[in-house]
């Protein structure tokens, strides 16, 4: 004889609710095993490979288990008790856009981060008297530059709503432009932080105009981003939320960008402190 079920109280349909929401949000009430790249991507109904590099930065901070590489015969990925601890928080942008305090310290990090890469890159200076920095932002990578190397003048170069509120600097000529159509003459091509916004297509897009921008024998074209390690993991899956396109790229996936990009060779400058490396690429 089936046993009457007892009517909950208040207290416990809410503590019930509670566990009822988790498994909708974690979709463990609908699928309680362990689901592989291919079933996630179709039940999400977004595309495999950026889900890939989510699940990849996520295995990495223990959010969920990788069962291909933990158990021997298994396959797709389960969850951790981690996950069951997160909170949903705003994204950096919104945040920012609500807190000055925060949106300055933004700011300043990325001054900071500036003036770690650009010791890094005197070097690559030497025998320049011009130099244009692609996508420069406020500018203070090349102002940075031009105070240890006095001897350079610099371009400014991005779009015309970000370079109208540039500071102004004495070797600093702000240039307002599109740099998918065309790219300030100079003797070298800079960017910093630029490419990983873009899809690899875009990507070859931009390279193929820097070329045309620097003597043929001479110029150079130098790239400052990010390297990809586990430290920047994280950084990629903000590039998925933030650009769409955008991506951490290994020396590998560098290298085909470059040959595509119709470039024969290059150095490659490390810069531990931060996990960025300098790209000198040669045409």
């Amino acid at each position: 004889m089936e046993e009457k079920r007892r009517e909950l109280t208040w207290e416990e349909e809410e503590e019930h609710a509670k566990v009822d929401v988790w498994k909708h949000l974690l979709k463990s009430r609908c699928h309680g095993s362990p689901m592989t790249l291919l079933e996630l991507s179709s039940a999400l109904s977004c595309d495999p490979s950026h889900l890939y590099r989510l699940m990849r930065a996520l295995v990495h901070r223990k959010i969920f288990k990788d069962l291909n590489t933990t158990q021997k015969g298994s396959s797709g990925y389960a969850q951790t008790p981690s996950i069951q601890r997160l909170r949903k928080y705003k994204d950096l942008w919104s945040f920012s856009a609500t807190n000055p305090d925060h949106s300055k310290l933004f700011n300043d990090a990325m001054t900071c981060d500036a003036k770690v890469v650009v010791p890094a890159e005197i070097k690559s200076c030497k025998g320049l008297e011009t130099i244009v920095g692609v996508g420069g932002g406020n500018g203070i990578l090349l102002r940075l530059l031009v105070e240890v190397c006095p001897w350079i003048w610099g371009i400014n170069f991005d779009l015309s709503h970000v370079v109208s509120v540039s500071p102004e600097c004495d070797r600093v000529e702000n240039v307002a432009g599109d740099m998918f159509d065309c790219v300030p003459k100079a003797d070298a091509v800079i960017t910093k932080g630029v490419l990983h916004d873009w899809g690899d297509d875009d990507c070859i897009r931009i390279l193929k105009k820097c070329p045309e921008a620097v003597p043929k024998d001479t110029g150079k074209v130098i790239i400052i981003d990010a390297k990809l390690a586990n430290v920047k993991l994280m950084l990629d899956v903000v590039m998925i939320v933030d650009t769409k396109k955008g991506k951490e790229r290994s020396l590998e996936e560098w290298e085909y960008i470059l040959g595509e990009a119709d470039f024969t060779g290059h150095t490659i400058t490390h810069v531990h402190a931060i996990q960025y490396f300098g790209i000198q690429a040669f045409s």
